[in-house]
């Protein structure tokens, strides 16, 4: 008989609960369905068509079932004490010889999808003291964690809107019918979306496309890709410009206010009109109607993050919740509080946010949160001299498709003196590594999210366990990720059980010492004694949640949060809606918001260049599809075809210009290559702007995915050289960065040409 079992999906940033049906077949028990959880305290029964393929994706048969080691230039099946024994010959030696700066590591988006890829990493990092650390954040959000870092002093207090309360929600460069949204974890945005204009709020969206979010909209405002800044500056102008600015219960603690004003005295409406092709009018409107507002938000995802200004468009987010009034109450944008959080510590000044405290070997990039831009990974592999890298580390990463310029990371990867890749497939990536150790699926893995309940719109607490035993001849994550950090280490062979251990002595270590914890004063044994949990995982859980905002303290609070009490609520407990936290959260060097901060002021000028700046005849901007999830969802069948596709929109206006029909090809190119890649005319994106969607390719040789390699499509990313950075964050630009068309008589197959060649 099916029987059933509880899973948090990890597809998305939504983490909705799930109910997944179990089967038994001859290759053993299976999961053969998934519905909504009705129950679960956070997502209430709500699914999309990615949790519904759960159990396909889970038992995808283009999954590693085992170790792979590269023998004879050949990746070849091995034991895991073969790879390992392979990590620690080709990576230990390495360091020893060149020094930990030969070692570079790349992590993936979907480390923060899984409960081993958010504890083990930092782990790994602190291991190798390496300062060559590339992530997706790079190509994604960094802007927000830099921007915040310098308002707040601390990147990771990123304040959401809030959804089920809020009046009015400006939404600028997100989609989120279609992402299910990000950096606002919200499972079924679109009903909260909907939920806002029945209660009689307004939803203005802002995007150079007519999303399905932007079809929902009372107001959606077709921008001209890449002025997101602009145009919010100019509503800060309107707000100071007709005296509209109140920072209600902030008034004593923010700084820069005045500063802010002078800042934007030269981005009037008038001024900015043109550059963003939105009326003037339109834009005083929208900061009238901001600041009337009973309460509202402002947000902004990757479109508005991924151009040239991300960093000041997210700095501008900010500062127009806080001059209304907005940032920091209920119904406005407020910061959520995990319950693996630190517990609230008494408000003060901190040590503040700094960028560049080193920067890259070969193009000086700056650091951000202590990762250099992603963009810059080929050219410090294949630039020689002192400090190049000679080795990777990549975790559930795929950068030659994510990143700028996927041809010159390809080559570069290839070049690599040894290379090992934590990832469940032989992808574009991992099919470069010498050692490939692939994670169970995620059937087969416990769950608990770090990394998205500090971004989520209601603060609530949940875990599941592994709805299936591991199958033979499997290796959990946990278990991978800690004998990779004593292989890199220089411990191979020990128990990785030592990995977990030595992270609980030493948080509790500090714990006890620190006069604001509530376990000041105390043994570290007698604590560590008390921990519960099946494994080393469960035990950092169980440690973590008891230290947290709404833990136990170990016996110092009663009916205190622990793993045993979370066990004992299947579907999670909620713990309530986002509350004010100001001036708790912050770290910076006053203890204010510091409203300009040097940085930014200093970036301005550039701002300020951009409305001297003549638009370019044709941008392109990505998109995203409900049934994907960037590069790693396109090897599930049930979630291909239909709008899930690679095309390339083109709006009716444009395509008669050029010569372009529906369903012919044309030839893309930009400073990075070029593309051929079949159109579709669509009025959905405006005159003057193209869309094709991130995470395609998959016609690399050597890579094992059977339904992606069906339909390839090309990787956007190809038309990129990786010089195109917004400069604060080192994100890369890939949205609004000026491309060509050329039509084709015949259709050739799919190809991508690196701009050298051409």
């Amino acid at each position: 008989m099916p029987s059933t079992a509880l899973r948090i999906c990890p597809l998305c940033e939504a983490t909705c609960g799930l109910t997944l049906t179990i089967e038994g077949t001859s290759e053993g028990p299976r999961v053969t369905g998934a519905r909504g959880d009705r129950d679960d305290v956070f997502s209430h029964g709500f699914i999309c068509p990615k949790g519904a393929s759960f159990g396909e994706a889970d038992s995808d048969p283009d999954r590693l079932k085992g170790p792979l080691v590269r023998k004879d230039g050949v990746l070849q099946e091995a034991s895991w004490d073969e790879a390992f024994d392979a990590v620690a010959a080709g990576l230990r030696p390495l360091i020893e010889r060149h020094g930990p700066q030969a070692v570079g590591v790349v992590l993936g988006n979907p480390n923060v999808h899984t409960m081993a890829g958010g504890l083990y990493p930092p782990v790994l990092l602190s291991t190798l003291a390496t300062r060559n650390v590339f992530t997706a954040s790079t190509v994604d959000q960094m802007p927000k964690h830099v921007s915040s870092g310098l308002l707040f002093g601390d990147a990771f207090a990123i304040p959401v809107p809030d959804l089920d309360r809020t009046d009015h929600l400006l939404l600028l460069g997100a989609n989120p019918l279609e992402s299910n949204g990000s950096l606002c974890t919200a499972p079924d945005f679109p009903g909260k979306l909907k939920a806002l204009r029945a209660r009689g709020g307004t939803l203005t969206v802002v995007d150079p496309r007519r999303t399905r979010t932007a079809k929902l909209a009372d107001r959606h405002l077709p921008i001209r890709p890449g002025t997101d800044a602009l145009l919010l500056a100019a509503m800060v102008h309107v707000l100071f410009e007709e005296r509209l600015t109140g920072l209600g219960a902030l008034e004593d603690r923010v700084e820069g206010v005045d500063d802010v004003r002078e800042a934007v005295r030269a981005f009037t409406p008038d001024a900015v009109s043109a550059a963003c092709d939105v009326p003037a009018d339109t834009i005083r409107a929208l900061a009238r109607e901001l600041a009337a507002a009973p309460t509202a938000a402002v947000y902004a995802r990757v479109g508005a993050s991924t151009v040239a200004h991300g960093t000041l468009t997210n700095w501008l987010v900010d500062v127009l919740n806080a001059l209304t009034g907005n940032l920091d109450r209920p119904g406005g944008a407020l910061f959520p509080l995990s319950a693996t959080d630190r517990a609230p510590r008494p408000a003060g000044p901190g040590k503040g946010f700094a960028l560049g405290r080193w920067h890259s070997r070969v193009s000086g990039h700056p650091e951000a949160k202590g990762e250099l831009p992603i963009a810059a990974l080929a050219e410090e592999i294949d630039t020689p001299g002192d400090g190049a890298i000679r080795a990777v580390v990549a975790v559930a990463a795929n950068p030659v498709l994510s990143a700028p310029d996927g041809d010159r990371l390809d080559k570069a990867l290839a070049s690599l003196d040894f290379m090992v890749s934590v990832d469940p497939y032989l992808n574009e990536t991992s099919c470069h590594a010498h050692v490939v150790l692939p994670p169970p699926p995620p059937s087969q893995s416990a769950h608990f999210d770090f990394a998205f309940n500090g971004f989520a719109v209601r603060n609530q607490v949940r875990y599941t366990r592994a709805a299936l035993p591991l199958a033979e001849g499997r290796m959990s994550e946990a278990q991978i990720l800690a004998r990779l950090v004593l292989a890199a280490g220089g411990m191979h062979g020990a128990d990785p059980a030592a990995v977990d251990a030595m992270v609980v002595d030493k948080t509790l270590g500090k714990a006890v010492t620190d006069p604001h914890s509530a376990v000041h004063g105390r043994d570290p044994g007698e604590l560590s004694a008390l921990l519960t949990g099946e494994s080393g995982p469960e035990r950092r859980l169980d440690l973590m949640l008891r230290l947290g905002p709404y833990g136990d303290g170990f016996g110092a609070r009663e009916d205190g949060l622990t793993l045993e009490r979370l066990l004992a609520h299947p579907h999670g407990i909620d713990l309530g809606p986002l509350e004010s936290r100001l001036p708790q959260v912050l770290r910076t060097r006053s203890g204010r918001v510091e409203l300009l901060p040097r940085p930014i002021a200093d970036d301005l000028p550039r701002l300020a260049d951009a409305l001297r700046t003549a638009p370019d005849e044709l941008v392109l901007v990505g998109r995203r599809h409900l049934r994907s999830n960037n590069s790693w969802m396109h090897n599930v069948r049930t979630l291909t075809g239909g709008s899930n596709r690679c095309t390339l929109h083109v709006h009716p206006e444009d395509a008669a210009r050029i010569g372009l029909v529906d369903g012919a090809r044309t030839r893309v190119a930009a400073a990075g290559g070029e593309l051929t890649v079949p159109v579709e005319v669509t009025d959905t994106v405006r005159p003057g702007v193209v869309s094709l969607p991130h995470g395609w390719g998959h016609d690399r040789p050597g890579t094992r995915l059977a339904v992606a390699a069906e339909n390839p499509g090309v990787n956007v990313n190809q038309l990129l050289d990786g010089t195109l950075l917004d400069p604060l964050s080192g994100t890369a630009v890939l949205n609004g960065f000026p491309v060509s068309l050329t039509p084709l008589a015949v259709a050739p197959e799919p190809e991508a040409v690196p701009a050298a060649s051409r």
